[in-house]
Formats: C-alpha cells, structure tokens, sequence
C-alpha cells in the first residue's frame, strides 16, 4: 500500500475532471450497473501513468462523444475495489494503469497497460476516442 499523501495528487488527476473514485466490490457493481457507457481507469502509482495514461483520459474527453459514467479504483491502493473492477474485465488479465469501457454493464473496449506503456497520451487518447465514437 502507498501513502495517502503520496497517491492524493494522482487520484485528483482524475478526480478534478470528473471521475468518482470506487473503493469497494459494492461501489463497481453499482457503477457497471448503470445504463450507458462507463470508462473505468484503473489509476496507479507507475510512471506510464502519470505520464501517459491519465493524461490520455483527460484528453480523450475533449470529444464530442464520451462516455456516460467516469469511474476510477486505484491498484495498489484500493486492492477491493481493484480487484471487482478486474473480474469484470476478464479475459484480459490484470494491469496498471488501464482503461475499459463498458456500455449497460458489457466490456466493449479495452487498453491494458502495453497500449498505454511508451505511448504518448496524445496515442491513448486516440484510441479511446475511437471507442467512444463507436459506442457512446
């Protein structure tokens, strides 16, 4: 586990833009639960995320077309939470920082931390808007 002070500035990368932190298995199932489209980030402490992963979500938004819901759990930190969010997408096993969109509660699009790692944000964010073109 990190430090709370250590992973704060990096959960408000994502919280200062409009995504709800889910710290529990209760508060994934209620979020994939929703109608609609649902990005769930999975935050991390790892350099391709600060630098690439969550500045592609924040840039991706800029879209016309995005996703209904923004949730985020945060590996390493908040394991309850993290480990729903990865049940749910399977069958790509489990990494960090990646990005899943879910419309009404199916796994549509999926970027595992390989898509994200030695990749500008400007690459990732591309990729998303794809998917959010095509299912939002």
């Amino acid at each position: 586990m990190y430090p709370a002070e250590l992973v704060k500035p990096m959960r408000e990368d994502l919280t200062s833009i409009g995504f709800t932190e889910l710290f529990t298995e209760n508060d994934v199932e209620k979020a994939l639960q929703q109608s609609g489209t649902t990005l769930v980030v999975v935050n991390s402490v790892c350099g391709c995320a600060a630098a690439n992963a969550r500045p592609g979500a924040r840039i991706s938004l800029q879209n016309a077309k995005k996703p209904d819901h923004l949730v985020t759990v945060f590996a390493g930190v908040d394991r309850e939470a993290t480990d729903a969010a990865r049940a749910q997408m399977v069958p790509f096993p489990p990494s960090s920082p990646s990005m899943a969109l879910f419309k009404d509660g199916e796994l549509v699009h999926m970027l595992e931390r390989h898509h994200i790692e030695g990749r500008p944000a400007e690459m990732i964010a591309e990729n998303l808007v794809g998917a959010y073109n095509e299912f939002c």
